[in-house]
């Protein structure tokens, strides 16, 4: 049941949502229930489809929700993004954050792969 906990790639989703909380409570109180929830959302979104994945009953269910974990990553930066644009986020958090969804991202596609074959 727990197995999804030993996973690289789990481990680094949940320590990027961590992250991502502790960014966006700089952001201006007027976003708490518009940008910054949707960030959120996302970030915590990633750890939690690898966690459900690992818990249906085929490799296929698991392989979808890995697919919905990739979603929301893509999901995340397109938001983190917006968030540098409007002048919440630095370029150079943007970028480190960014290379820990890249990350997760190859990580997630790798793990994938190896369910499908």
């Amino acid at each position: 049941m727990s197995e999804y906990k030993k996973l690289d790639v789990w481990n680094l989703s949940v320590d990027l949502a961590v992250d991502i909380y502790q960014v966006v409570s700089s952001f201006p109180k007027s976003e708490t229930y518009g940008l910054v929830d949707q960030i959120k959302r996302c970030s915590v979104s990633i750890a939690s489809n690898i966690a459900e994945g690992s818990g249906r009953a085929t490799k296929k269910d698991y392989a979808h929700f890995l697919s919905i974990s990739n979603g929301s990553a893509c999901e995340l930066e397109t938001q983190l993004i917006i968030a540098k644009r409007v002048g919440f986020l630095q370029g150079e958090k943007l970028d480190e954050l960014s290379a820990t969804i890249l990350r997760i991202s190859k990580m997630l596609t790798k793990l994938r792969q190896a369910l499908q074959r």
